[in-house]
């Protein structure tokens, strides 16, 4: 490495330019989540069915998780600046294209140029960060990052609910639109390849495409993403569009392990994984993404469908969480820098875990103020986690590598939350069937409570004017209502209780990475 590349510095503001790659990955992030309380609008709208809509949200995925592991050899290949602006440009432009779309086919091909040029930005912005920051100060830049990574998803179903039930659904996607232009103005004036990224540029253009490396992964994250989208709706394995899927899905990714590691310039480093700390890293991101994804759609989907909370009501419930992170990132990109990082993702994690125990005492008698709570504690723990997870995978790097390392990361953190989401819808439609055909099992006429029950329901209601007959049709339909909720309530709790034990099981990994240096270079060690 050259003295050149190791005192790189901007010519700019380092923490200008911070603000600046972060305003458009907010964006990118929010857009994974602000879709999803509009749905029922766009389908009526545009004259779709509700399983059809569903399509504006998965295409948006499947290419972002295409575009994600690519995103470092692109950026190699074509210059990270020109790449990042070009992700902005798309990302921008197929916003305002979305907004205008007149029909559901023309929705989902701009949602699919949308969610690629927004994969590209959050590797990007991390890589930048990571060279434009000396190690030492790296963990202050990489809270910024996470404050947008961290807060997108918790303010996005409150804004969208609240942009579709004042204006229309078409404004979540013109929002992007001048936040774009205004990060593609500063971007330009601000950004720089570092001699590293420019030498990387120079090298590429001697060397061949990976075509086969990038076919094979373009097919297998894109099939896995649709398999996790799709897999609990269509009843997983039971449907042969799952099938096909999954079985292409796993036979293109384990192709492509094999043929990157026979490879001398992969699409994707996966050597990179040898090193202890950064393999440490892949694996705690994943399990950061499920936990923090899989608790951002749980929070809002009980309080909506057995609570009966609107869509910007329950995503208020998640907003407190998302001040807590804002306030506390800061403190955590102060103590990495001075604290060993594997005793702070100790921490963030048992916090996690404590949370998501003592929210097991959950019941359909919360109010707000206890709803908010949970996502609060929850989110003390998870401020403790983003931040050093990012550093403790640049431990031991190089410069040259900081693209790879951006790439898988992100990569790990949204194939993590895909998991996260998939296991939670799927635990809580099984385990609602379970619970409810052990509580029906104790519905019977020789049961005194329920007769008690029924026998005082259905004289309220002869008494407010129902004949006998109807009375009792109508106390019967509300026991099994009450029973379809109290199963419902359970198997909340025991996807609550899984996702804790998630984050216990993280806490021995933690130390199979190696100390870091805090305060001191991380690079070429």
């Amino acid at each position: 490495m050259s003295d050149g590349q190791q005192q790189w510095r901007p010519s700019h503001n380092p923490w200008a330019l911070a603000l600046t790659v972060t305003m458009a990955t907010f964006m990118e992030v929010l857009d994974t989540s602000i879709a999803n309380v509009s749905l029922p609008h766009i389908a009526g709208s545009l004259s779709a069915g509700q399983d059809e809509s569903t399509w504006v949200l998965t295409s948006y995925l499947v290419a972002n998780a295409i575009v994600l592991p690519i995103s470092a050899f692109l950026s190699d290949r074509f210059g990270r600046k020109r790449f990042y602006m070009t992700c902005v440009a798309l990302f921008t432009v197929s916003s305002f294209l979305c907004g205008i779309a007149s029909s559901l086919g023309l929705l989902v091909l701009f949602r699919v140029f949308q969610g690629a040029g927004g994969g590209g930005l959050g590797p990007s912005e991390q890589a930048i960060l990571a060279d434009t920051f000396p190690p030492e100060k790296r963990g202050m830049a990489f809270a910024v990052y996470g404050m947008a990574v961290v807060l997108a998803p918790a303010i996005g179903p409150t804004l969208g609910g609240y942009i579709t039930d004042n204006f229309s659904w078409h404004w979540i996607f013109f929002i992007n639109v001048p936040v774009g232009i205004l990060s593609l103005i500063l971007s330009s004036r601000m950004v720089e390849d570092p001699p590293h990224v420019v030498e990387a540029k120079k090298r590429s253009r001697d060397i061949g495409i990976d075509t086969w490396g990038l076919a094979l992964i373009a097919v297998g994250l894109g099939a896995l993403q649709i398999v996790l989208d799709k897999g609990e709706r269509l009843d997983w394995f039971q449907s042969n569009f799952i099938r096909i899927f999954a079985t292409t899905s796993a036979i293109a990714l384990v192709c492509f392990v094999f043929w990157e590691l026979r490879q001398k310039n992969p699409v994707l480093e996966l050597r990179m994984l040898k090193k202890r700390n950064f393999a440490t890293a892949t694996v705690l991101m994943l399990c950061l993404g499920a936990a923090l994804y899989g608790s951002t759609v749980l929070i809002p989907q009980f309080l909506q469908l057995l609570m009966h909370y609107t869509a910007q009501q329950s995503g208020e419930a998640l907003s407190a969480g998302g001040v807590v992170v804002m306030l506390m990132m800061p403190l955590v990109g102060v103590l990495v820098s001075r604290i060993d990082a594997r005793y702070l993702i100790t921490f963030g994690f048992v916090a996690t875990s404590l949370a998501l125990f003592h929210m097991t005492t959950i019941n359909l008698n919360i109010d707000f103020r206890t709803a908010m709570m949970y996502r609060v504690y929850q989110s003390i723990g998870m401020a403790f986690l983003f931040v050093p997870i990012n550093t403790l995978s640049y431990v031991g790097s190089s410069p040259g590598q900081s693209n790879q390392i951006s790439a898988m990361i992100n990569l790990m953190r949204n194939l993590g939350g895909s998991i996260g989401i998939s296991a939670i819808t799927t635990v809580i439609a099984r385990r609602s069937q379970s619970h409810q055909t052990l509580l029906v099992a104790n519905v019977t006429g020789t049961n005194p409570q329920l007769r008690n029950m029924v026998t005082g329901l259905s004289h309220r209601l002869a008494i407010a004017g129902s004949d006998s007959i109807d009375a009792l049709h109508q106390t019967y339909g509300r026991v099994y209502m009450l029973v379809q909720q109290q199963a419902a309530l359970l198997a909340y709790i025991d996807a609550i209780r899984i996702m804790a034990f998630v984050c216990v099981f993280c806490l021995p990994i933690i130390y199979i990475a190696q100390r870091n240096r805090p305060g001191q270079a991380a690079m070429g060690h």
